[in-house]
């Protein structure tokens, strides 16, 4: 039974992260699935680390620390993203157009 709760914890962990694509600016950085992909994938990682170290899968903190893992890993993707990615593009675009663009 254990293994649907990581499904269940994983699903809700990418909707949580496809929740904050729309909820910070800068979404046009990346793509749609980026923020979901790493947000269930950070989601589940927490989620079998935690049951390693001995949590329960009927506890609360296992689920707020597992859900809470996929939006702070969200936020700070899309930050950064937002702010890096425009300088990367308009660097390579110099370079790939000889500075002709």
């Amino acid at each position: 039974m254990q293994g649907l709760e990581l499904i269940y914890v994983t699903v809700i962990g990418a909707a949580i992260a496809a929740l904050v694509r729309y909820l910070l600016p800068g979404r046009g950085t990346y793509g749609v699935l980026l923020l979901p992909a790493v947000g269930g994938a950070v989601t589940s990682a927490v989620w079998v680390g935690l049951l390693w170290l001995g949590w329960t899968i009927d506890g609360t903190w296992i689920w707020v620390a597992s859900l809470g893992a996929a939006g702070v890993a969200a936020i700070a993707l899309a930050l950064v993203l937002a702010r890096v990615r425009p300088a990367a593009d308009a660097r390579r675009l110099a370079q790939l157009s000889s500075g002709r663009a």
